[in-house]
């Protein structure tokens, strides 16, 4: 059985595959790819990566995509 999570990107939640993240808990902070978390980060690390997600204008991706 795979194991899968939601993740909310800025109030955008998105069903994803945790089987790389295997120590991942609630709360934890993942970089995810393609739909696959494919690493835990701190929260400084995730806001940072958030932050250039959203001058890059990739956030406007997530919205567009599939439905959650």
């Amino acid at each position: 059985m795979l194991r899968s999570g939601r993740v909310d990107f800025a109030g955008i939640v998105k069903h994803v595959n945790l089987s790389y993240v295997p120590d991942a808990v609630i709360g934890n902070f993942v970089l995810v790819h393609v739909g696959f978390a494919i690493s835990t980060v701190d929260e400084a690390e995730a806001q940072q990566v958030f932050r250039y997600l959203e001058q890059m204008g990739e956030l406007a991706e997530l919205e567009e995509g599939e439905p959650s």
